[in-house]
């Protein structure tokens, strides 16, 4: 990580928080659209992929500027892979950190969702892991890591929070999983027995299959853009020390 960086406190704190808030407006949007539309899973799907893709834009901007707002552990980790030999990007400490900060994150906003809506808080039996879901994870992460990269290796990093907004919003329908592409945002929403849970044993093919998708899609990048891992500071959007200055 170069020095032009807020601490490393400062930042995991960012994506703590951002991650949480994430989390909260995917399971409170998913409890807010069982209660309001019961009998049309179609209708439902609607309410909480938009309160997403508006959520998740809104969080960027506000979070990116101090942490670069990955909110995803393979965001942070395709990051520290792509910049490793450059010395740009995140070091291993900083994965460590930034991954221990998503997944309390996620937990959290779980938690504070089914607050918020008096649910109360309990693990989840939703069984999600068919091999259409899996494979559908693998594309959702897939492309989206190929759209966070692409936008920082091509100078477009302003844009990360509409088009990754924007992405997520058409992979809810476009992937038989309602791209969740994230492996903090999974575990979080084991802690929520609604419409937007997942059984803890669909867990680990999800993750796993994000894990290829991630894969997948940095190696599209590194084909289409060799010089990216120049860019790796980029990710998601810029982030330095100059913007969180009081």
């Amino acid at each position: 990580m170069t020095s032009h960086q807020p601490p490393l406190w400062r930042r995991a704190l960012a994506e703590l928080l951002g991650t949480a808030l994430l989390v909260a407006i995917v399971v409170g949007s998913g409890i807010a659209a069982q209660q309001l539309s019961p009998n049309d899973v179609g209708l439902q799907l609607l309410e909480n992929s938009t309160a997403t893709v508006l959520g998740l834009t809104v969080l960027i901007l506000v979070f990116g500027p101090v942490s670069g707002a990955h909110f995803n552990p393979v965001v942070s980790l395709a990051d520290w892979f792509l910049g490793r030999r450059s010395g740009s990007g995140l070091s291993l400490p900083d994965v460590g950190a930034y991954l221990a900060a998503q997944v309390a994150g996620a937990i959290g906003g779980s938690v504070l969702a089914n607050a918020m809506f008096e649910v109360g808080t309990s693990i989840s039996v939703k069984d999600r892991a068919t091999t259409g879901h899996v494979l559908g994870e693998v594309v959702a992460t897939a492309g989206l890591i190929l759209l966070i990269f692409t936008l920082a290796a091509t100078n477009r990093g302003a844009l990360a929070a509409p088009a990754v907004g924007a992405y997520i919003g058409a992979a809810y329908w476009f992937t038989s999983s309602t791209s969740f592409a994230n492996p903090a945002v999974t575990i979080g929403r084991v802690f929520s027995e609604t419409f937007a849970g997942i059984a803890p044993g669909s867990v680990a093919p999800y993750v796993i299959a994000q894990l290829i998708g991630a894969a997948i899609g940095l190696g599209l990048v590194l084909l289409l853009f060799p010089a990216a891992s120049r860019a790796a500071d980029n990710v998601v959007i810029p982030h330095s020390a100059k913007a969180t200055k009081p």
